[in-house]
């Protein structure tokens, strides 16, 4: 370890080597001349400012990592050209930056006055509570009064709500948070190109350019040739992108402030005027490693790295600042200098600042809940005459109709919803026009519109990407997932992206949405495994998000009212699960009883998080706890025992968090406990409640589980072979209650 540490750390210094000793023959009279370009002498100088020092404070991470007051060295060095992006761009163009992006960073921090960028990151590095961008929580490039919004994106998961946000700014209107005119930043690495997330959000700019639709973001791609040891081959980022359709492609040398100061500003202003997205091309090279375990010579010849290392564009802006005769090598040599002491020092100093050591903190910012505030924001009406106009009489009002099943409560509740806010945004796949796969969205499009309701294109990645940049504008968005095995394919959008925001920007930023799915098992008439999915292991591992299952109607408008107000009040990110089977079911106990249909929650009403609902309380022989299809199965259950046990049955509704003291309070006062969960024997709800209650103490009862198999659910008759049956949940109710 000693070994390798000392070899990358004599790298550092080959390149800090490097720049001195090119003074000296800058000094020695060896000069090479100014190619000229357009910018000016100022910009220059503070540029190379800022170049030097986002170059000591790479420096200084690896000097101070080895006395455990640094705990993160991913540099910029090599990327520093990218300040000029920083420089020329405002400070109020939202940026979601690359993990290279220090000489951005200096740039941005000139152009407010009060701020300190050296302090600040070196809060960031030392992992301290101190930190302005995250509270100590994570190295990022983030400011709130800057916007930079923090990132922990090591790929290009941050990309699409890049779009996202674009997209809302060129919608216009009277409420953005940034001027009409800001462009969106993002910038990712040659490497991370290839990803399938910065695929779908180039082909998202590139759909969207194609409707001419305003989408002024400049996508910068800082191709440094290499990702971590893997090349790029050459002039693939070129290739793969210049003749892209619905792109405009631009170039620029980053190596060079010179050369690259006149392209980089002409592709900013072409972006801003033009309102279209921008792939900008930026040249740069990779200095020190990947980071500072890394160990180049390792899949680098030493002719390699020295060519690289030849590229640095410290040289080249020293040799272009001493040609126009505005500082001396000396003088570059002591500025040099003196940012390296203020970095050491600045290290040194935030060692000695307070850290996180207790998990409150650390989790304070997560999952925020301010249960007075929600639930008086959910209990406020939508506007009456504003109801009156859409819904078209007081006679036609939802909670004056008779009981009606689930679909049509969904549907009412939105549109309530999307009167009392403004703001709101429904969209998604075929949810316009069409209502929906099941209709549950008829209508919205004719009462509100295509601004607010509108379809995307076939992408979830891109869909809950749009939803956090709308969000991150003002919006509140209600994006819908058509069916819950899409969602596994951009999952990373709400654990690594969505519900992660508020925690590494220390709350200073946040992204609301309420997320709508079409989820679970049960359809009959087709399915197969895409249609019929029961998998919620990943959206429950997710930490901060909110997910709710409600089985009936009234409690899916309520839920929804509650979610939309944690959402509103909050910043919360929620999932809420619409199981497809119960959609248009009408009846409980038998055929045309009406007993699935309820009345519309009168305005004013919503559920109390995170309460379950139980049904027959008094009952304590058995309890079945399930949520979703399974609970009017526990009740068909329950009243096939009634003449002779009494059965208590608790309908979950809230997935995550789980109310598990309300659940072990049910237990303890039953005799037996049945857990009925629809999904499969792994990761899903039923494992955390047994656990819940063996962990209390209530293991002393017959406990059994109920989940269907460890399988896909095939299509047709098939699938009833996999999921866990009424008869299986009968039976086992018997079981339970015969002691066997």
């Amino acid at each position: 370890m000693k070994q390798g540490a000392a070899r990358q750390i004599n790298r550092a210094e080959v390149v800090d080597r490097n720049f001195l000793a090119h003074l000296d023959e800058l000094g020695s009279g060896r000069l090479v001349p100014d190619r000229g370009g357009d910018i000016g002498d100022a910009d220059l100088l503070e540029l190379f400012d800022s170049q030097m020092l986002s170059r000591q404070l790479d420096l200084m991470a690896r000097v101070k990592r080895l006395e455990n007051k640094v705990f993160y060295t991913i540099g910029s060095s090599g990327h520093e050209g990218n300040a000029l992006v920083g420089r020329l761009t405002r400070h109020t163009d939202p940026a979601f930056l690359h993990y290279r992006s220090g000489g951005f960073m200096a740039e941005r921090y000139r152009k407010l006055d009060g701020l300190d960028f050296i302090r600040d990151t070196c809060l960031s590095f030392a992992a301290s509570s101190a930190d302005p961008a995250s509270g100590g929580r994570h190295k990022v490039w983030g400011s709130k009064p800057l916007w930079v919004l923090p990132q922990t994106s090591t790929i290009a998961s941050h990309l699409p709500k890049a779009v996202g946000t674009a997209l809302a700014i060129g919608r216009g209107g009277d409420s953005l948070p940034v001027p009409a005119d800001s462009i969106v930043i993002c910038s990712f690495g040659d490497a991370s190109l290839n990803h399938a997330t910065a695929q779908a959000a180039l082909n998202t700019c590139a759909w969207t350019a194609h409707q001419n639709l305003p989408l002024p973001v400049l996508m910068v791609c800082e191709d440094n040739g290499i990702g971590i040891s893997v090349p790029t081959p050459r002039d693939w980022v070129k290739a793969s992108i210049e003749s892209r359709h619905g792109l405009i492609y631009r170039f620029a040398d980053g190596l060079d402030l010179s050369r690259g100061f006149e392209a980089v500003a002409a592709a900013v202003a072409e972006c801003r005027q033009r309102r279209r997205p921008l792939f900008l091309h930026l040249r740069t090279t990779r200095l020190m490693g990947h980071a500072g375990t890394d160990f180049e010579i390792e899949y680098r010849t030493p002719d390699e790295l020295s060519a690289a290392e030849a590229l640095d564009p410290l040289l080249r802006s020293a040799e272009r600042v001493v040609a126009r005769g505005l500082m001396s090598p000396e003088r570059i040599r002591a500025r040099y200098e003196q940012l390296r002491q203020r970095c050491l020092e600045e290290a040194d100093r935030a060692d000695g600042m307070p850290r996180l050591t207790r998990l409150a903190d650390v989790v304070a910012p997560l999952a925020p809940l301010s249960p007075e505030a929600v639930m008086a924001e959910a209990a406020r009406p939508a506007d009456r005459e504003q109801r009156l106009a859409v819904f078209g009489s007081e006679a036609r009002l939802p909670e004056h109709q008779p009981p009606r099943h689930l679909a049509v409560q969904i549907n009412r509740v939105l549109t309530d919803l999307l009167i009392k806010y403004p703001q709101s945004l429904l969209f998604g796949e075929d949810v316009a026009r069409k209502g929906g796969v099941y209709t549950v969205t008829k209508g919205l499009w004719q009462h509100f519109g295509r601004r607010r309701v509108f379809n995307t294109l076939l992408d979830e990645t891109t869909i809950l990407g749009l939803a956090q940049g709308f969000a991150g504008m003002g919006y509140l968005p209600v994006p819908e997932i058509q069916y819950l095995a899409y969602f596994h394919n951009a999952c990373d959008q709400i654990r690594g992206e969505a519900c992660s925001l508020q925690f590494f920007s220390n709350g200073q930023y946040r992204n609301p949405m309420v997320m709508r799915i079409a989820s679970l098992g049960y359809q009959k008439g087709f399915g197969g495994h895409f249609h019929n999915d029961n998998s919620i292991a990943a959206l429950r591992d997710i930490p901060g998000l909110v997910v709710g299952c409600p089985s009936r109607g009234d409690d899916a408008a309520a839920m929804l009212r509650t979610m939309m107000a944690m959402a509103h009040v909050d910043g919360r990110v929620c999932a809420f699960l619409e199981p497809i089977a119960l959609y248009m079911t009408k009846d409980l106990l038998r055929p045309d009883d009406g007993g699935w249909c309820f009345d519309y929650p009168a305005p004013g009403e919503c559920l109390v998080p995170f309460q379950p609902r139980v049904y027959h309380p008094d009952a304590e022989e058995l309890l079945i706890i399930s949520y979703g299809n399974g609970v009017p199965m526990a009740l068909r259950c329950a009243h096939a025992l009634a003449d002779t046990h009494g059965v208590r049955v608790l309908d979950l509704r809230w997935l995550k968090p789980l109310d598990l003291d309300a659940v072990a309070a049910h237990a303890a006062a039953c005799k037996s406990v049945l857990v009925f969960d629809e999904g499969r024997p792994d990761g899903g709800v039923g494992e955390a409640i047994v656990a819940a209650l063996a962990e209390r103490g209530l293991a002393d009862r017959p406990l059994r589980r109920l989940t269907g198999a460890d399988c896909y659910i095939p299509l047709a008759d098939a699938a009833n072979l996999v999921l866990a049956s009424e008869a299986e949940l009968l039976s086992a109710s018997r079981a339970l209650l015969s002691g066997q």
